[in-house]
């Protein structure tokens, strides 16, 4: 799928640069991609939602692509993700925006919404709902998967998971892309595995050597040069700061998303099955929606269901 390149800029967040595709005209639409994914990820949105009238700005995220990769963890906590959606729509000289996220992109968009409540006129995320945990989730995590292998906590040690992924990127990018997308059949994907000392993120995942139905051999490519380029410590380290993040939004966790809402998931998500949306965290939930025979990279496998359930929100 073929992107202009002039349409690129940098956006300048203080000592970060974020590389953004921006488009068209009219209400501006900030897209944001979780892991491990790119701006490339709502490239079957981007031209759909110009075209219908909407300006789009679609960022790689801090730690991804051509954007800047800061070393130390803490430049990962939402507090600083948020301020990169900020930036964006400053930059782009909008009062006022709408937001989607998937991923890790939704945890980003629900907390803008949260935090900057005036400027987000409508937030759609997507795989992953708002949720508010009463105690640091790390420290939960460690007691519901005390006796099983849970890739999050395997995440916190630093350096391990980076050099298992980057030793054969290739391999690492069609194990977490196949393993969670939808292919008709039950995904056994985390599901609760023995938790064994030799035990390894790719092994919890299975075999993978084939390229998963919704991308096609370009599209494997463009991510498998983006993180061979760029590494995943990045990447990785916005988990590791699950904890820090919910210390640093204890103001808000009583406090509701406020801007119009909607939230959309696919049947077969694995997320699907650990976390509900809580409709009484929003004030304004308009829909929630679940598309059958989508996996967890829902905006990539049907396309044409998620952007019609867009602009029927965002129009």
């Amino acid at each position: 799928m073929e992107f202009n390149k002039e349409k690129f800029r940098k956006i300048i967040n203080k000592d970060i640069e974020i590389n953004t595709y921006v488009d068209g005209s009219g209400p501006l639409v900030i897209m944001v991609h979780g892991w491990p994914e790119s701006w490339y990820s709502w490239r079957h949105q981007i031209n759909y939602l110009v075209e219908n009238g909407f300006s789009v700005a679609v960022p790689d995220m801090r730690g991804y692509g051509l954007s800047s990769k800061p070393h130390e963890i803490e430049s990962y906590n939402i507090m600083e993700l948020t301020s990169d959606v900020i930036a964006i729509a400053d930059t782009l000289g909008k009062d006022t925006f709408n937001l989607i996220g998937h991923d890790w992109g939704a945890p980003v968009v629900w907390n803008t919404s949260l935090y900057h409540a005036d400027r987000v006129d409508k937030v759609c995320g997507m795989s992953v709902p708002h949720q508010v945990s009463k105690m640091p989730p790390i420290e939960t995590m460690k007691f519901l998967f005390k006796d099983v292998f849970f890739y999050m906590l395997y995440f916190q040690k630093e350096g391990l998971v980076e050099k298992e992924l980057e030793k054969d990127m290739r391999k690492s990018l069609l194990a977490i892309y196949s393993s969670i997308s939808s292919n008709g059949e039950k995904m056994e994907t985390f599901e609760p595995k023995p938790f064994e000392k030799e035990m390894t993120f790719l092994k919890s995942m299975g075999e993978h050597t084939e390229i998963p139905h919704f991308l096609n051999k370009d599209d494997f490519d463009y991510y498998l040069n983006e993180f061979t380029r760029g590494g995943m410590r990045g990447p990785i380290n916005w988990y590791r700061n699950i904890d820090r993040n919910w210390e640093m939004t204890k103001d808000t966790h009583e406090k509701k998303i406020s801007p119009l809402s909607c939230f959309i998931v696919g049947e077969d998500d694995p997320v699907a099955k650990w976390t509900l949306i809580n409709p009484s965290l929003h004030e304004n939930l308009v829909s929630s929606h679940t598309i059958k025979s989508a996996g967890h990279w829902v905006q990539q496998e049907k396309p044409e269901e998620v952007n019609k359930l867009l602009l029927d929100f965002f129009k």
